[in-house]
């Protein structure tokens, strides 16, 4: 008789604990025991949250080198069957050896399930029956449980899912997660209901009144915001560290639908150069807001609302701020299109301004956020859960950055964007409009568009001062991309074991069909090839799902928690001759009251963090046993806490601190 020493660890998280019998097999090369109930000296205690127990299972002879484990659990009266979240088993046998399984998933039902050992194993590597049917059956269980859906077409597929309670109990949320996000949300609409503002359609008639929305809910930024809102310097700011840093380029040659009048524009340069002259220096630049040209407003509490198609343009002052000089609202030039510029009358000046940030609110909302760090978040995730076992490296390597992705999606399907949604209550691109962008916006996609070493160069930002999203976004990318290079290497030693592993290649085509619906002029990979271009595919994904969803989502309520800095929607049309305007005006076109209150709302929702917040680099879960890896993460953790205090330090002498990439405040994935 042989003694197998195995321990159980149950995890240290609200409700994780089981009063049911757990039961296990161990399977190896040469056997397998028999299934034993696990009892200790703990009695019921053992399997209770934060628990580690020890239990011993013989066998007659040794069973070889161990393969998977079997666990099942089956419940006794006066208990009724529970939900169980065990992290890990680690098992040593008579031989010595010590053998871990992470499982870090719950196990609501009597079923068996299996477990591979930790150590990483690529398919072509399988050379026992146990573990090709063990994988083969894995992915065939997540195939049924992880099904595609087209939620609409033209855009990024989704997982077919009704409600929360309908995904895998392995990808929802914590109940600490659960918890604090409803209190957050019913909390806040709580504080509106009763001021008297959640469902009043009357429009602002003092600016200073917006005040009175969350006047106790403000962070150090959105107060600077409210502050200096109608400063030229602090406008041109954000289209470098505000929530949507991806749109400004450099412009070297101005468009043809924007011809702005030179001499005006001249007098607002500073210095002896002419317009032309500081193009071909690098200190003008453009947003052009052309992908919602043609989208149809929607309607809000019977009315019709205004969304423009912006023309921006700015320019680099020898003081290295970055300002406005030119603003043309609507894309076809025309005599009730007038461009505006800041020698125009204080409020034709602010209104222009104000379209400008609306259109950018629904330009960031739908595309820079929505399509390009969630959607796409969730097609990595689902295409990883469907055609990527646990065993697999690029599983343990990837499962960290899918954490809540799915379910915030599905909640975000299920309150933001469906049909009674807030964006299509609220928002002036709800509706017909939000689909027509998401449509737009996907067929813009590129895949060096994701990448940011490249997208910084495509848009000529290399040298524009003060650009801390891309001076903060290079180091990131460059840590997680020798992080991933480090790891893919060790295990990915030459290009045709890349072109030889079928998970790879059936993970990345799925992505390329559901994720950007099989077109091939965005540059997705359709298959990798060589080592290389699987690291520098897996960096973007990781980039994606941390520090770009963190640049985008973060600042959301420190921007837009002062209302006219970010508008949901714009009530009337924007002037078609100059010197129309007042403040009058200004506070008929802004938003109405129930609209600005919800979009406040749900701003601070989505800026809240939740108190499991895990952040980049940081894994609670051991999915990886082997030496090397698990050095590459801790360099991979050094690397990320000296960018951490760079940035701090260099926060220390900002007016406005940019935080959005510090690895501290980064989460690992999509998870609000």
């Amino acid at each position: 008789m042989v003694r197998y020493e195995v321990t159980v660890f149950t995890a240290d998280m609200a409700t994780a604990t089981t009063f049911n019998n757990v039961f296990l097999k161990l399977v190896g090369t040469d056997g397998e025991s028999e299934r034993t109930l696990l009892v200790d000296d703990k009695g019921c205690a053992s399997f209770f949250k934060g628990a580690v127990s020890s239990f011993s299972v013989c066998c007659p002879n040794s069973i070889g080198k161990l393969v998977l484990i079997e666990v099942d659990k089956q419940h006794l009266p006066p208990f009724l069957e529970d939900s169980w979240f065990a992290s890990k088993v680690e098992v040593k046998s008579p031989e010595g050896d010590n053998y871990k399984f992470p499982i870090y998933r719950w196990i609501i039902d009597s079923k068996v399930h299996r477990f591979r050992e930790a150590t990483a194993l690529r398919v072509f590597e399988e050379n026992h029956h146990l573990g090709r049917n063990s994988r083969q059956q894995e992915l065939k269980q997540r195939e049924e449980d992880y099904r595609w859906d087209a939620y609409v077409g033209g855009v990024p597929h989704t997982m077919k899912a009704s409600h929360p309670h309908s995904l895998p109990d392995e990808v929802r949320f914590s109940f600490t997660k659960k918890a604090e996000f409803s209190y957050t949300a019913s909390e806040g609409m709580r504080e509106l209901k009763l001021k008297g503002l959640d469902d009043c359609k009357e429009n602002w008639t003092d600016i200073y009144a917006i005040n009175r929305v969350f006047c106790c809910r403000k962070t150090d930024l959105s107060e600077y915001v409210q502050q200096h809102w109608k400063d030229d310097a602090f406008f041109g700011y954000q289209f470098l560290n505000g929530v949507n840093p991806i749109l400004i380029q450099r412009c070297t040659a101005l468009p043809n639908n924007f011809p702005v009048d030179h001499i005006r524009i001249n007098n607002h340069l500073r210095g002896p150069h002419g317009l032309q002259d500081e193009m071909k220096k690098g200190n003008i630049f453009l947003c052009d807001y052309k992908r919602l040209d043609g989208v149809k407003p929607n309607t809000i509490n019977g009315k019709k609302q205004y969304l423009m198609a912006p023309l921006v343009l700015l320019y680099s002052t020898p003081e290295d701020s970055l300002v406005p000089i030119a603003i043309q609202l609507k894309q076809t030039p025309a005599d009730d299109n007038p461009i505006f510029y800041p020698s125009d009358s204080e409020y034709d000046w602010l209104t222009a301004k104000i379209f400008v940030r609306s259109a950018d609110f629904n330009y960031h909302q739908l595309n820079t956020h929505l399509l390009r760090t969630h959607l796409l978040a969730e097609v990595f995730a689902v295409s990883l859960l469907r055609n990527v076992p646990m065993v697999h490296p690029l599983y343990k390597l990837l499962i960290p950055h899918t954490r809540y992705t799915l379910q915030i999606n599905l909640l975000a399907r299920l309150l933001l964007i469906s049909e009674n949604g807030f964006f299509t209550n609220f928002a002036s691109s709800g509706g017909e409009g939000m689909i027509t962008i998401l449509k737009k916006s996907l067929s813009s996609v590129t895949y060096s568009s994701l990448c940011i070493p490249d997208d910084i160069a495509e848009r000529g930002m290399e040298a524009v001062p003060n650009f801390y999203y891309r001076d903060d976004g290079l180091r990131l990318w460059d840590i997680i991309h020798r992080f991933v290079q480090g790891i893919l290497s060790y295990y990915y030693k030459k290009d045709d074991e890349v072109q030889q592993d079928s998970e790879l290649q059936t993970w990345i085509r799925d992505i390329f069909e559901h994720g950007f619906l099989s077109q091939a002029g965005t540059g997705i990979p359709q298959r990798f090839s060589t080592v290389d271009e699987l690291v520098r595919f897996v960096t973007m994904v990781i980039f994606t799902c941390s520090g770009q969803h963190s640049a985008v989502n973060c600042g959301q309520f420190d921007y837009g928690g002062w209302m006219p800095n970010a508008p949901t929607t714009m009530q009337c049309p924007p002037p078609t001759t100059k010197g129309t305007t007042s403040e009058a005006t200004m506070l008929q076109t802004l938003p109405n009251v129930d609209a600005t209150v919800q979009g406040m709302a749900i701003m601070w929702l989505l800026s809240k963090r939740s108190s499991d917040f895990v952040h980049l680099g940081h894994f609670p879960e051991e999915h990886f046993r082997e030496e090397i890896p698990r050095r590459l993460i801790k360099d991979f953790q050094g690397e990320l806490e000296v960018l951490s205090a760079a940035i701090k330090t260099r926060n220390e002498n900002l007016v406005v601190p940019y935080t959005y990439m510090d690895p501290k405040e980064v989460e690992n994935s999509v998870a609000i």
